[in-house]
Parts: C-alpha cells; structure tokens; sequence
C-alpha cells in the first residue's frame, strides 16, 4: 500500500510539473510596424525570414493587380497544423500567416529590385482570425499598421518589356471580409492541400511543401499518398484546359462563390469542389439581371465566350460590373484568355 501511494504522489507530481510547465498561448499584440515584429532578419525589405518564419507559395495564385506576393507562415513552437484532404487546414491558435505584394522594377530581371507596397497579417486568434494590414513607406525601410487602405501608383516594366503606370489600391481592413468569410467567420484561403502541394525553392533545393512542413514538424496528419492538387493555370503542361481553368476560377473566385462563401446568394459556385456544370455557370441563369450581366442571359455559354456573363465580367474595370470586386484595377489579360479558350472549346 504505502508503495501504490508513493507511485500516486509521484503521478500527481508529475502531472502538477505538466500543468506548471506547459507555455499557454501567447495572445497577440498588434504592433505599430511590421520590424518590431522580428518576423525577419536584416535590412526589413529583404523579407529574409528568420528560422521559424517559413516561406510558401501557391500552385496557382490569386491574382491581385498584376503584384508579386511573398508569403509566410509561422505556426507556434510545438504545435501543428492539422491537414485536411478538403479545404483550409486547421490550424493552432497562434498561427500568423505574413503576405507581401509588391511590384519588381522589371518583370524580366528580378535583380533591379522590387517596390513592397502592403503586408497583410492574418492571426489566428483565441476568438477567431483577425486581419492586421500594414502599408510600407516610399523609403522601404518599414510598413505601418493602417487600417484605412490607401491608393499607390505604381511604375513597372512587365514581362514583354512595356512600361506601365497605373494605380494599385490597397484595401481597407474590412474589405479583407470581402475574400476570407466563409460562413460569417474569416478564414485563410490558401492554406489547403491543393494550394500548397507543390515545390518551393528552399535555400537547400526544391522540396515538397508539404513534405517539408512536416520535416519541420509543423504539419499533422500528412496522408502518404492521394494528396489533391490543382493545376497550375498558366502551365499548359501541367493539367488540361479545363483542369487549368478550373484552378483559376478556383483561387481567383471560388472563396466567394461556393456554398458558403459570401456570393452563395448567386448560386454560382466556382471552387474546385463543385462537379455539376449548371451549378458553376454553364447554361445558369443569373439570380439578377442589369448592369452586372450585359444583357446576357447566362453566365457561361459554351462555344460562345462573347455571350457568357463570366467573360465579360472579367473583361473591363467598370466598378459597377468588374469580377472580382476587389483587388483588381487591371484586367488580367492572361487569365481572360484561359477563360476565353476555355468556354469556346465547351461542347454546346
């Protein structure tokens, strides 16, 4: 007896260690600039994460005013994203996901620099993700918490060589509810397998993401075969035309236009997960009709691009009638002609 009760004390003692040792999360303190976080090391425009700060990108991306985007996440110390076959990971409390987009001076030669316009912070919260945006000085020496957006103007040679002026809008704080609502609650959109199951170029050559997540001991669960992965959309070699277009209509409109996103009112779901061709668009009715249609009876017409609704969203920045809603002052011209070739290969 007196030994069962010597092992209990020392179970109680140990489990009382436990209680005593283990870090509760940290909650999270806004800053007013983006370096006192320390999320990177050296001259801040650098964007060279430190240890714990790891770099990802996506299979195709969302496109946002033709801008570059740098991203990072960083997941709290002995913790781990949790996979999911099917959308967004789960991930702990405490996770920070970091987004840069900027602009290089010329397309075609990354080593004349680069202009970093906004950094968008999404945190993982205790009550839920909260949005924290941060716009960066004309000198690139920081970016400053501010919740207001702004406009930019932006100069930059593209990829054929033409230089360009436009205007880039950065968007308020509440307009990031506009992309990541899913259901009323905010959601990352691009941490989901068939976003991130590809290659990145790590400082010790290319790896599997995901692989590599898991070599950091940051991702759970990591099935060993059947992983999804969307197309990459402007890789005729990686995927069909459908597959290709598909993709892109999924990073580009389907946080939106899914079941649960905030366009479900439309009935026009455009995420990788819907199968059934009424449902995204083709021979489908629009739920109103004016301005936003052009007149055109229904969102996707096969064989003909010129009389689909979808088409002709993306085709001009009327704010009373352009797709997406936000985030975009140029129409993406590469894009429209997937989808231009898409719809007009479609069986009638």
């Amino acid at each position: 007896m007196r030994k069962l009760l010597t092992v209990s004390a020392l179970v109680l003692v140990i489990l009382a260690g436990v209680s005593f040792t283990r870090k509760p999360v940290q909650s999270f303190e806004k800053k007013e600039k983006l370096s006192d976080y320390g999320f990177f090391l050296g001259p801040l425009a650098d964007l060279t994460p430190r240890e714990d700060v790891i770099p990802y990108h996506l299979v195709t991306p969302l496109f946002s005013n033709y801008a570059e985007k740098s991203r990072f996440i960083v997941v709290p110390r002995g913790e781990k994203a949790e996979y999911n076959g099917e959308g967004v990971f789960n991930l702990p409390t405490g996770t920070v996901l970091i987004k840069n987009f900027y602009y290089p001076n010329d397309f075609r030669d990354p080593a004349k620099g680069r202009r970093i316009i906004e950094t968008r912070i999404l945190v993982h919260e205790t009550d839920g993700w909260k949005a924290y945006p941060y716009i960066w000085n004309d000198e690139q020496t920081d970016a400053f918490y501010d919740v207001t957006g702004d406009t930019k103007s932006i100069n930059y040679i593209d990829h054929r060589g033409k230089k360009v002026q436009t205007s880039y809008v950065i968007p308020n704080k509440n307009q990031c509810k506009g992309c990541h609502s899913t259901g009323e609650v905010l959601l990352p959109i691009g941490i989901a397998a068939r976003h991130l199951n590809t290659n990145f170029p790590y400082k010790q050559g290319p790896q599997n993401q995901l692989s590599h997540w898991m070599e950091k001991d940051i991702l759970d669960k990591l099935p060993s075969g059947m992983i999804p992965r969307n197309s990459k959309w402007d890789d005729e070699k990686d995927g069909s035309l459908d597959d290709r277009a598909r993709a892109y209509l999924d990073i580009n409109c389907g946080h939106c236009h899914n079941p649960k996103g905030a366009a479900n009112t439309s009935g026009l779901y455009l995420d990788i997960h819907t199968i059934q061709p009424n449902l995204y668009g083709v021979m489908k009715t629009p739920v109103a009709a004016g301005r936003g249609s052009g007149n055109f009876q229904f969102d996707i017409v096969p064989g003909k691009p010129d009389q689909s609704i979808l088409y002709y969203r993306m085709n001009t920045n009327d704010p009373g009638i352009a797709m997406p809603e936000i985030g975009r002052e140029q129409i993406h011209q590469e894009g429209l002609a997937l989808i231009r070739e898409w719809i007009k290969k479609m069986n009638p």
